[in-house]
Protein backbone atom coordinates (compact mmCIF):
# COMPACT_ATOMS: atom_id res chain seq x y z
CA UNK A 1 0.00 0.00 0.00
CA UNK A 2 2.89 2.31 0.64
CA UNK A 3 3.95 2.16 -3.02
CA UNK A 4 0.41 2.95 -4.16
CA UNK A 5 0.27 5.96 -1.86
CA UNK A 6 3.62 7.18 -3.16
CA UNK A 7 2.36 6.78 -6.72
CA UNK A 8 -0.65 8.99 -6.08
CA UNK A 9 1.18 11.27 -3.65
CA UNK A 10 -1.55 10.71 -1.08
CA UNK A 11 0.29 11.18 2.18
CA UNK A 12 -0.56 12.90 5.43
CA UNK A 13 0.98 16.08 4.06
CA UNK A 14 -1.62 16.34 1.29
CA UNK A 15 -4.39 18.86 1.89
CA UNK A 16 -7.33 16.88 0.52
CA UNK A 17 -9.73 19.81 0.54
CA UNK A 18 -7.32 21.98 -1.41
CA UNK A 19 -6.54 19.21 -3.88
CA UNK A 20 -10.20 18.37 -4.53
CA UNK A 21 -11.24 22.02 -4.99
CA UNK A 22 -8.25 22.63 -7.26
CA UNK A 23 -9.18 19.58 -9.33
CA UNK A 24 -12.79 20.75 -9.73
CA UNK A 25 -11.60 24.20 -10.78
CA UNK A 26 -9.19 22.75 -13.33
CA UNK A 27 -11.94 20.53 -14.78
CA UNK A 28 -14.21 23.53 -15.26
CA UNK A 29 -11.50 25.34 -17.20
CA UNK A 30 -10.60 22.31 -19.33
CA UNK A 31 -14.12 21.49 -20.50
CA UNK A 32 -14.80 24.64 -22.59
CA UNK A 33 -11.32 24.54 -24.16
CA UNK A 34 -11.57 20.83 -24.95
CA UNK A 35 -14.95 21.31 -26.62
CA UNK A 36 -13.78 24.37 -28.52
CA UNK A 37 -10.60 22.78 -29.83
CA UNK A 38 -12.46 19.63 -30.87
CA UNK A 39 -15.00 21.67 -32.82
CA UNK A 40 -12.21 23.80 -34.28
CA UNK A 41 -10.51 20.67 -35.65
CA UNK A 42 -13.75 19.19 -36.98
CA UNK A 43 -13.88 16.41 -34.38
CA UNK A 44 -17.08 15.36 -32.58
CA UNK A 45 -17.21 17.39 -29.33
CA UNK A 46 -17.12 14.24 -27.24
CA UNK A 47 -13.70 13.38 -28.72
CA UNK A 48 -12.37 16.54 -27.07
CA UNK A 49 -13.74 15.53 -23.68
CA UNK A 50 -12.43 11.98 -24.03
CA UNK A 51 -9.00 13.41 -24.81
CA UNK A 52 -9.08 15.67 -21.76
CA UNK A 53 -10.13 12.76 -19.50
CA UNK A 54 -7.55 10.25 -20.79
CA UNK A 55 -4.65 12.70 -20.94
CA UNK A 56 -5.53 14.16 -17.56
CA UNK A 57 -5.85 10.85 -15.73
CA UNK A 58 -2.82 9.03 -17.16
CA UNK A 59 -0.40 11.95 -16.77
CA UNK A 60 -1.73 12.82 -13.30
CA UNK A 61 -0.93 9.30 -12.10
CA UNK A 62 2.24 8.51 -14.05
CA UNK A 63 3.53 11.92 -15.18
CA UNK A 64 6.85 13.58 -14.50
CA UNK A 65 5.72 15.56 -11.47
CA UNK A 66 2.73 16.45 -9.26
CA UNK A 67 0.80 19.61 -10.13
CA UNK A 68 1.20 19.27 -13.90
CA UNK A 69 -2.11 19.23 -15.80
CA UNK A 70 -2.48 17.67 -19.27
CA UNK A 71 -5.41 17.71 -21.67
CA UNK A 72 -6.47 18.40 -25.24
CA UNK A 73 -4.16 21.32 -25.92
CA UNK A 74 -4.55 23.54 -28.95
CA UNK A 75 -0.90 23.22 -29.97
CA UNK A 76 -1.27 19.49 -30.66
CA UNK A 77 -4.84 19.62 -32.01
CA UNK A 78 -3.95 22.22 -34.64
CA UNK A 79 -1.34 19.81 -36.01
CA UNK A 80 -4.11 17.38 -36.94
CA UNK A 81 -6.51 19.75 -38.75
CA UNK A 82 -5.00 19.22 -42.19
CA UNK A 83 -5.02 15.42 -41.75
CA UNK A 84 -8.64 15.56 -40.57
CA UNK A 85 -9.67 17.48 -43.68
CA UNK A 86 -7.72 15.31 -46.10
CA UNK A 87 -8.16 11.77 -44.72
CA UNK A 88 -10.71 11.84 -41.90
CA UNK A 89 -10.76 11.06 -38.22
CA UNK A 90 -9.59 7.44 -38.47
CA UNK A 91 -6.22 8.59 -39.82
CA UNK A 92 -6.16 11.19 -37.05
CA UNK A 93 -6.48 8.48 -34.40
CA UNK A 94 -3.65 6.59 -36.10
CA UNK A 95 -1.42 9.69 -36.04
CA UNK A 96 -2.21 10.30 -32.36
CA UNK A 97 -1.26 6.73 -31.43
CA UNK A 98 1.93 7.00 -33.50
CA UNK A 99 2.82 10.25 -31.74
CA UNK A 100 2.45 8.37 -28.46
CA UNK A 101 4.83 5.64 -29.60
CA UNK A 102 7.39 8.27 -30.61
CA UNK A 103 7.08 10.02 -27.24
CA UNK A 104 7.59 6.74 -25.39
CA UNK A 105 10.73 6.07 -27.43
CA UNK A 106 12.00 9.55 -26.58
CA UNK A 107 11.44 8.79 -22.91
CA UNK A 108 13.00 5.33 -23.02
CA UNK A 109 16.14 6.57 -24.77
CA UNK A 110 16.23 9.74 -22.66
CA UNK A 111 16.10 12.00 -25.72
CA UNK A 112 13.89 14.68 -24.21
CA UNK A 113 16.85 17.06 -24.03
CA UNK A 114 16.99 17.20 -27.85
CA UNK A 115 13.66 19.04 -27.89
CA UNK A 116 15.79 22.03 -26.89
CA UNK A 117 17.23 22.02 -30.42
CA UNK A 118 14.08 23.80 -31.62
CA UNK A 119 15.20 27.47 -31.64
CA UNK A 120 13.18 30.14 -29.86
CA UNK A 121 12.34 32.06 -33.09
CA UNK A 122 10.81 28.84 -34.46
CA UNK A 123 8.72 28.49 -31.31
CA UNK A 124 7.65 32.15 -31.54
CA UNK A 125 6.61 31.71 -35.17
CA UNK A 126 4.82 28.44 -34.46
CA UNK A 127 2.91 29.78 -31.44
CA UNK A 128 1.98 33.05 -33.17
CA UNK A 129 0.80 31.17 -36.25
CA UNK A 130 -1.20 28.88 -34.00
CA UNK A 131 -2.85 31.87 -32.32
CA UNK A 132 -3.79 33.39 -35.69
CA UNK A 133 -5.27 30.08 -36.88
CA UNK A 134 -7.36 29.78 -33.72
CA UNK A 135 -8.63 33.35 -34.12
CA UNK A 136 -9.38 33.05 -37.84
CA UNK A 137 -11.19 29.75 -37.33
CA UNK A 138 -13.65 31.43 -34.98
CA UNK A 139 -14.90 33.55 -37.86
CA UNK A 140 -16.45 30.38 -39.26
CA UNK A 141 -19.01 30.54 -36.46
CA UNK A 142 -20.34 33.74 -38.05
CA UNK A 143 -21.32 31.75 -41.14
CA UNK A 144 -24.31 29.56 -41.91
CA UNK A 145 -25.35 27.15 -44.65
CA UNK A 146 -28.20 28.33 -46.89
CA UNK A 147 -29.32 26.10 -49.77
CA UNK A 148 -26.06 24.18 -49.57
CA UNK A 149 -23.95 27.34 -49.72
CA UNK A 150 -21.89 28.78 -46.86
CA UNK A 151 -22.76 32.44 -46.31
CA UNK A 152 -22.02 35.07 -43.67
CA UNK A 153 -24.66 35.76 -41.06
CA UNK A 154 -26.51 39.03 -41.58
CA UNK A 155 -29.10 41.08 -39.75
CA UNK A 156 -30.40 39.89 -36.37
CA UNK A 157 -28.58 36.51 -36.34
CA UNK A 158 -25.25 38.30 -36.87
CA UNK A 159 -25.95 40.91 -34.19
CA UNK A 160 -27.03 38.24 -31.70
CA UNK A 161 -23.92 36.14 -32.34
CA UNK A 162 -21.61 39.16 -32.14
CA UNK A 163 -23.29 40.46 -28.99
CA UNK A 164 -22.99 37.14 -27.17
CA UNK A 165 -19.35 36.77 -28.23
CA UNK A 166 -18.55 40.28 -26.98
CA UNK A 167 -20.34 39.55 -23.71
CA UNK A 168 -18.22 36.43 -23.25
CA UNK A 169 -15.00 38.32 -23.98
CA UNK A 170 -15.97 41.13 -21.60
CA UNK A 171 -16.56 38.69 -18.74
CA UNK A 172 -13.28 36.84 -19.38
CA UNK A 173 -11.38 40.15 -19.38
CA UNK A 174 -13.12 41.91 -16.46
CA UNK A 175 -13.86 39.12 -13.96
CA UNK A 176 -10.20 38.43 -13.00
CA UNK A 177 -9.94 42.09 -11.94
CA UNK A 178 -12.68 41.42 -9.39
CA UNK A 179 -11.90 37.86 -8.31
CA UNK A 180 -9.77 34.93 -9.43
CA UNK A 181 -11.51 32.41 -7.21
CA UNK A 182 -13.63 31.14 -10.11
CA UNK A 183 -12.32 30.53 -13.66
CA UNK A 184 -13.40 33.47 -15.82
CA UNK A 185 -14.02 31.33 -18.90
CA UNK A 186 -16.36 29.05 -16.95
CA UNK A 187 -18.31 32.00 -15.51
CA UNK A 188 -18.57 33.56 -18.97
CA UNK A 189 -20.01 30.38 -20.48
CA UNK A 190 -22.48 29.98 -17.60
CA UNK A 191 -23.69 33.59 -17.85
CA UNK A 192 -24.08 33.51 -21.63
CA UNK A 193 -25.82 30.12 -21.35
CA UNK A 194 -28.21 31.59 -18.77
CA UNK A 195 -28.91 34.66 -20.93
CA UNK A 196 -29.75 32.47 -23.92
CA UNK A 197 -32.07 30.27 -21.85
CA UNK A 198 -33.84 33.07 -19.95
CA UNK A 199 -34.51 35.19 -23.02
CA UNK A 200 -35.06 32.18 -25.30
CA UNK A 201 -32.51 33.48 -27.80
CA UNK A 202 -32.28 31.57 -31.08
CA UNK A 203 -28.56 31.04 -31.68
CA UNK A 204 -26.22 28.26 -32.78
CA UNK A 205 -25.57 25.54 -30.17
CA UNK A 206 -23.03 22.73 -29.81
CA UNK A 207 -25.62 20.14 -30.83
CA UNK A 208 -26.06 22.01 -34.12
CA UNK A 209 -22.45 21.15 -34.90
CA UNK A 210 -22.49 17.52 -33.75
CA UNK A 211 -24.43 15.23 -31.44
CA UNK A 212 -23.09 14.74 -27.92
CA UNK A 213 -23.92 11.35 -26.43
CA UNK A 214 -22.15 10.59 -23.18
CA UNK A 215 -20.63 7.17 -22.45
CA UNK A 216 -17.34 5.64 -21.38
CA UNK A 217 -14.62 5.98 -24.03
CA UNK A 218 -15.10 2.93 -26.29
CA UNK A 219 -12.18 0.83 -27.48
CA UNK A 220 -11.65 1.27 -31.20
CA UNK A 221 -8.82 0.29 -33.52
CA UNK A 222 -8.23 3.08 -36.09
CA UNK A 223 -10.16 1.91 -39.15
CA UNK A 224 -7.83 2.28 -42.10
CA UNK A 225 -5.54 -0.17 -43.94
CA UNK A 226 -2.13 -0.22 -42.30
CA UNK A 227 0.06 0.01 -45.40
CA UNK A 228 3.38 1.69 -46.12
CA UNK A 229 1.54 4.41 -48.03
CA UNK A 230 -0.83 5.15 -45.15
CA UNK A 231 2.05 5.02 -42.66
CA UNK A 232 3.85 7.65 -44.73
CA UNK A 233 0.71 9.78 -44.55
CA UNK A 234 0.39 9.75 -40.76
CA UNK A 235 4.13 9.75 -39.94
CA UNK A 236 4.76 13.51 -40.45
CA UNK A 237 1.73 14.38 -38.32
CA UNK A 238 2.75 11.90 -35.63
CA UNK A 239 6.28 13.27 -35.54
CA UNK A 240 5.29 16.91 -35.30
CA UNK A 241 2.54 16.20 -32.76
CA UNK A 242 5.03 14.29 -30.62
CA UNK A 243 7.60 17.09 -30.90
CA UNK A 244 5.09 19.84 -30.16
CA UNK A 245 3.64 17.92 -27.22
CA UNK A 246 7.04 17.19 -25.72
CA UNK A 247 8.19 20.78 -26.23
CA UNK A 248 5.08 22.17 -24.53
CA UNK A 249 5.34 19.51 -21.84
CA UNK A 250 8.98 20.08 -20.96
CA UNK A 251 8.53 23.85 -20.96
CA UNK A 252 5.58 23.48 -18.60
CA UNK A 253 7.55 21.01 -16.46
CA UNK A 254 10.38 23.53 -16.08
CA UNK A 255 7.88 26.25 -15.19
CA UNK A 256 6.37 24.14 -12.40
CA UNK A 257 9.86 23.28 -11.14
CA UNK A 258 10.63 27.00 -10.83
CA UNK A 259 7.34 27.82 -9.10
CA UNK A 260 7.46 24.95 -6.59
CA UNK A 261 11.22 24.83 -6.07
CA UNK A 262 11.23 21.10 -6.79
CA UNK A 263 12.52 18.93 -9.63
CA UNK A 264 10.39 16.91 -12.02
CA UNK A 265 11.36 13.95 -14.19
CA UNK A 266 11.35 14.86 -17.88
CA UNK A 267 11.83 11.30 -19.16
CA UNK A 268 8.97 10.02 -17.01
CA UNK A 269 6.80 12.80 -18.41
CA UNK A 270 7.65 11.69 -21.96
CA UNK A 271 6.60 8.13 -21.11
CA UNK A 272 3.35 9.27 -19.52
CA UNK A 273 2.49 11.56 -22.43
CA UNK A 274 3.20 8.81 -24.91
CA UNK A 275 1.10 6.26 -23.05
CA UNK A 276 -1.81 8.70 -22.80
CA UNK A 277 -1.68 9.50 -26.51
CA UNK A 278 -1.63 5.82 -27.46
CA UNK A 279 -4.75 5.33 -25.34
CA UNK A 280 -6.29 8.37 -27.03
CA UNK A 281 -5.71 6.81 -30.42
CA UNK A 282 -7.55 3.63 -29.39
CA UNK A 283 -10.27 5.22 -27.23
CA UNK A 284 -11.63 8.06 -29.38
CA UNK A 285 -9.58 10.84 -27.76
CA UNK A 286 -8.01 13.78 -29.58
CA UNK A 287 -4.72 13.48 -27.71
CA UNK A 288 -2.88 16.38 -26.16
CA UNK A 289 -0.08 17.47 -23.88
CA UNK A 290 0.51 19.48 -20.68
CA UNK A 291 -1.47 22.73 -20.61
CA UNK A 292 0.29 25.78 -19.19
CA UNK A 293 -2.88 27.74 -18.36
CA UNK A 294 -4.59 24.88 -16.52
CA UNK A 295 -1.34 24.01 -14.72
CA UNK A 296 -1.07 27.58 -13.45
CA UNK A 297 -4.72 27.48 -12.37
CA UNK A 298 -3.98 24.27 -10.47
CA UNK A 299 -0.92 25.70 -8.73
CA UNK A 300 -2.60 28.98 -7.89
CA UNK A 301 -5.42 27.00 -6.25
CA UNK A 302 -2.82 25.55 -3.89
CA UNK A 303 -2.32 22.09 -5.37
CA UNK A 304 1.06 20.43 -4.92
CA UNK A 305 0.10 16.74 -5.31
CA UNK A 306 -1.22 14.42 -8.00
CA UNK A 307 -4.68 14.19 -6.47
CA UNK A 308 -5.96 17.39 -8.07
CA UNK A 309 -5.18 16.12 -11.57
CA UNK A 310 -6.96 12.84 -10.84
CA UNK A 311 -10.00 14.70 -9.49
CA UNK A 312 -10.07 16.93 -12.59
CA UNK A 313 -10.01 13.95 -14.95
CA UNK A 314 -12.71 12.05 -13.05
CA UNK A 315 -14.88 15.17 -12.95
CA UNK A 316 -14.71 15.39 -16.73
CA UNK A 317 -15.69 11.72 -16.99
CA UNK A 318 -18.73 12.29 -14.74
CA UNK A 319 -19.81 15.23 -16.89
CA UNK A 320 -19.43 13.06 -20.00
CA UNK A 321 -21.63 10.35 -18.48
CA UNK A 322 -24.44 12.49 -17.11
CA UNK A 323 -23.96 15.99 -18.52
CA UNK A 324 -24.09 15.38 -22.29
CA UNK A 325 -27.58 16.93 -22.75
CA UNK A 326 -26.38 20.11 -21.08
CA UNK A 327 -23.19 20.23 -23.12
CA UNK A 328 -25.21 19.97 -26.33
CA UNK A 329 -27.18 23.10 -25.40
CA UNK A 330 -24.11 25.29 -24.87
CA UNK A 331 -24.26 28.34 -27.17
CA UNK A 332 -21.46 28.39 -29.72
CA UNK A 333 -21.10 32.13 -29.16
CA UNK A 334 -19.79 31.46 -25.64
CA UNK A 335 -17.21 28.93 -26.88
CA UNK A 336 -16.24 31.30 -29.69
CA UNK A 337 -15.60 34.10 -27.21
CA UNK A 338 -13.51 31.81 -25.01
CA UNK A 339 -11.45 30.66 -28.00
CA UNK A 340 -10.82 34.24 -29.12
CA UNK A 341 -9.41 34.94 -25.68
CA UNK A 342 -7.39 31.71 -25.89
CA UNK A 343 -5.95 32.99 -29.18
CA UNK A 344 -5.09 36.32 -27.59
CA UNK A 345 -3.39 34.54 -24.69
CA UNK A 346 -1.55 32.12 -26.99
CA UNK A 347 0.04 34.86 -29.11
CA UNK A 348 3.55 35.66 -27.93
CA UNK A 349 3.23 39.43 -27.58
CA UNK A 350 6.76 39.48 -26.17
CA UNK A 351 8.03 38.59 -29.65
CA UNK A 352 6.68 41.94 -30.89
CA UNK A 353 8.20 43.90 -28.02
CA UNK A 354 11.68 42.56 -28.76
CA UNK A 355 11.20 42.63 -32.53
CA UNK A 356 13.62 45.52 -33.09
CA UNK A 357 16.27 43.95 -30.88
CA UNK A 358 16.19 40.51 -32.54
CA UNK A 359 18.78 39.60 -35.21
CA UNK A 360 17.42 39.87 -38.74
CA UNK A 361 17.91 36.13 -39.23
CA UNK A 362 15.72 35.35 -36.20
CA UNK A 363 13.03 37.74 -37.41
CA UNK A 364 13.10 36.07 -40.82
CA UNK A 365 12.80 32.58 -39.29
CA UNK A 366 9.92 33.65 -37.04
CA UNK A 367 7.97 35.23 -39.91
CA UNK A 368 8.55 32.29 -42.27
CA UNK A 369 7.39 29.75 -39.68
CA UNK A 370 4.35 31.87 -38.85
CA UNK A 371 3.33 32.33 -42.50
CA UNK A 372 3.71 28.62 -43.32
CA UNK A 373 1.68 27.75 -40.22
CA UNK A 374 -1.10 30.21 -41.08
CA UNK A 375 -1.42 29.72 -44.84
CA UNK A 376 -0.45 26.07 -45.29
CA UNK A 377 -1.68 24.72 -41.92
CA UNK A 378 1.33 22.43 -42.16
CA UNK A 379 3.06 22.67 -38.80
CA UNK A 380 5.48 19.87 -39.61
CA UNK A 381 6.75 21.75 -42.65
CA UNK A 382 6.81 25.06 -40.77
CA UNK A 383 8.89 23.74 -37.87
CA UNK A 384 11.18 21.73 -40.17
CA UNK A 385 11.90 24.71 -42.42
CA UNK A 386 12.42 26.94 -39.38
CA UNK A 387 14.93 24.53 -37.83
CA UNK A 388 16.77 24.12 -41.15
CA UNK A 389 17.02 27.89 -41.72
CA UNK A 390 18.20 28.43 -38.14
CA UNK A 391 20.80 25.68 -38.52
CA UNK A 392 22.08 27.15 -41.80
CA UNK A 393 22.29 30.63 -40.27
CA UNK A 394 24.20 29.20 -37.31
CA UNK A 395 26.57 27.36 -39.65
CA UNK A 396 27.14 30.51 -41.71
CA UNK A 397 27.86 32.63 -38.62
CA UNK A 398 30.36 30.08 -37.32
CA UNK A 399 31.93 29.70 -40.76
CA UNK A 400 32.79 33.41 -40.74
CA UNK A 401 34.48 33.15 -37.34
CA UNK A 402 37.41 30.95 -38.37
CA UNK A 403 40.68 32.85 -38.57
CA UNK A 404 44.41 32.19 -38.34
CA UNK A 405 47.29 33.97 -36.56
CA UNK A 406 50.53 33.46 -38.47
CA UNK A 407 54.14 33.79 -37.38
CA UNK A 408 57.57 32.24 -38.05
CA UNK A 409 59.65 31.14 -35.04
CA UNK A 410 63.41 31.36 -34.52
CA UNK A 411 63.89 27.95 -36.16
CA UNK A 412 62.25 29.09 -39.38
CA UNK A 413 59.07 27.06 -38.78
CA UNK A 414 55.82 28.71 -39.93
CA UNK A 415 52.99 28.54 -37.40
CA UNK A 416 49.26 28.84 -38.16
CA UNK A 417 47.24 29.21 -34.95
CA UNK A 418 43.62 28.46 -35.89
CA UNK A 419 40.68 30.09 -34.08
CA UNK A 420 37.11 28.93 -34.52
CA UNK A 421 35.56 25.55 -35.47
CA UNK A 422 36.66 23.75 -38.62
CA UNK A 423 33.61 22.15 -40.21
CA UNK A 424 31.84 21.93 -43.57
CA UNK A 425 30.86 25.60 -43.51
CA UNK A 426 34.33 26.97 -42.73
CA UNK A 427 36.62 24.74 -44.80
CA UNK A 428 36.78 27.16 -47.75
CA UNK A 429 37.83 30.07 -45.54
CA UNK A 430 40.29 27.73 -43.76
CA UNK A 431 42.03 26.71 -46.99
CA UNK A 432 42.39 30.37 -48.02
CA UNK A 433 44.49 31.13 -44.92
CA UNK A 434 47.57 29.24 -46.13
CA UNK A 435 50.42 30.59 -48.27
CA UNK A 436 51.76 27.29 -49.54
CA UNK A 437 54.21 28.58 -52.13
CA UNK A 438 55.76 31.17 -49.79
CA UNK A 439 55.90 29.03 -46.61
CA UNK A 440 59.09 27.35 -45.35
CA UNK A 441 59.68 23.60 -45.56
CA UNK A 442 58.12 22.95 -42.16
CA UNK A 443 54.66 24.18 -41.16
CA UNK A 444 52.74 23.68 -37.89
CA UNK A 445 48.96 24.08 -37.72
CA UNK A 446 47.94 24.68 -34.09
CA UNK A 447 44.35 23.75 -33.07
CA UNK A 448 44.57 24.85 -29.43
CA UNK A 449 41.72 27.34 -30.02
CA UNK A 450 39.89 25.29 -32.64
CA UNK A 451 38.20 21.94 -33.17
CA UNK A 452 38.08 19.54 -36.10
CA UNK A 453 34.35 18.82 -36.23
CA UNK A 454 33.40 16.65 -39.20
CA UNK A 455 34.58 14.72 -42.27
CA UNK A 456 34.59 17.90 -44.38
CA UNK A 457 37.19 19.25 -41.96
CA UNK A 458 39.22 16.02 -42.26
CA UNK A 459 39.13 16.28 -46.03
CA UNK A 460 40.21 19.93 -45.81
CA UNK A 461 43.22 18.88 -43.72
CA UNK A 462 44.03 16.18 -46.23
CA UNK A 463 43.77 18.68 -49.10
CA UNK A 464 46.02 21.26 -47.48
CA UNK A 465 48.69 18.70 -46.59
CA UNK A 466 48.63 17.41 -50.17
CA UNK A 467 49.21 20.93 -51.42
CA UNK A 468 52.26 21.24 -49.19
CA UNK A 469 53.47 17.74 -50.14
CA UNK A 470 53.43 18.57 -53.83
CA UNK A 471 56.00 21.29 -53.22
CA UNK A 472 58.11 19.10 -50.88
CA UNK A 473 56.99 20.57 -47.56
CA UNK A 474 55.83 18.93 -44.34
CA UNK A 475 52.76 19.80 -42.22
CA UNK A 476 52.30 18.99 -38.52
CA UNK A 477 49.15 19.31 -36.40
CA UNK A 478 49.40 20.45 -32.80
CA UNK A 479 47.03 20.51 -29.81
CA UNK A 480 44.27 18.41 -31.28
CA UNK A 481 41.64 17.48 -28.69
CA UNK A 482 41.06 13.80 -27.96
CA UNK A 483 37.80 13.68 -29.94
CA UNK A 484 39.57 15.26 -32.91
CA UNK A 485 42.30 12.63 -32.72
CA UNK A 486 39.62 9.92 -32.66
CA UNK A 487 37.97 11.49 -35.70
CA UNK A 488 41.28 11.52 -37.58
CA UNK A 489 41.97 7.88 -36.71
CA UNK A 490 38.49 6.90 -37.87
CA UNK A 491 39.21 8.60 -41.18
CA UNK A 492 42.33 6.56 -41.92
CA UNK A 493 40.34 4.16 -44.11
CA UNK A 494 39.23 7.06 -46.31
CA UNK A 495 42.19 9.45 -46.43
CA UNK A 496 45.91 9.14 -45.78
CA UNK A 497 46.42 10.23 -42.16
CA UNK A 498 49.34 9.42 -39.85
CA UNK A 499 48.98 10.69 -36.27
CA UNK A 500 52.11 10.94 -34.13
CA UNK A 501 52.45 11.62 -30.40
CA UNK A 502 51.66 14.96 -28.80
CA UNK A 503 52.57 17.76 -29.17
CA UNK A 504 52.97 17.18 -32.90
CA UNK A 505 50.64 15.17 -35.14
CA UNK A 506 52.18 14.53 -38.55
CA UNK A 507 49.62 14.42 -41.33
CA UNK A 508 50.41 12.89 -44.72
CA UNK A 509 54.17 12.77 -44.29
CA UNK A 510 55.11 11.60 -47.77
CA UNK A 511 58.62 13.03 -47.91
Amino acid sequence: MKKVFNLFDLSQKVNYKTEILAGLTVAMTMIPESLSFAILAGFPPLVGLYGAFIMGLVTAVFGGRPGLISGGAGATVIVLIALMKSHGIEFVFGAIALAGVIQILVGLFKLGKFIRLVPQPVMFGFVNGLAIIIFMSQLEQFKTIINGQTEWLTGAPFLIMAGLVLLTIAIVVLLPKITKAIPASLVAIMIVFAVVLIFNIDTKQVEDIAAVNGSLPPFHIPNFPFTIENFQIILPYGLIMAAVGLTEGLLTLNLVDEITGTKGNSNRECLAQGSANILNGFFFGMGGCPMIAQTLVNLSAGSRARLSGIVAALTILIIILIGAPVIGKLPMAALTGVMIMVAMGTFEWASLRIFKRMPMSDIFVMIVVMLITVFLHNLALAVLIGVIISALVFAWDNAKRIRARKFTDENGVKHYEIFGPLFFGSVTAFEEKFEVSNDPNKVIIDFKESRVVDMSAIEALNAITNRYHKVGKKVHLRHLSQDCITLLKNAEAIIDVNIMNDPLYLVVDKA
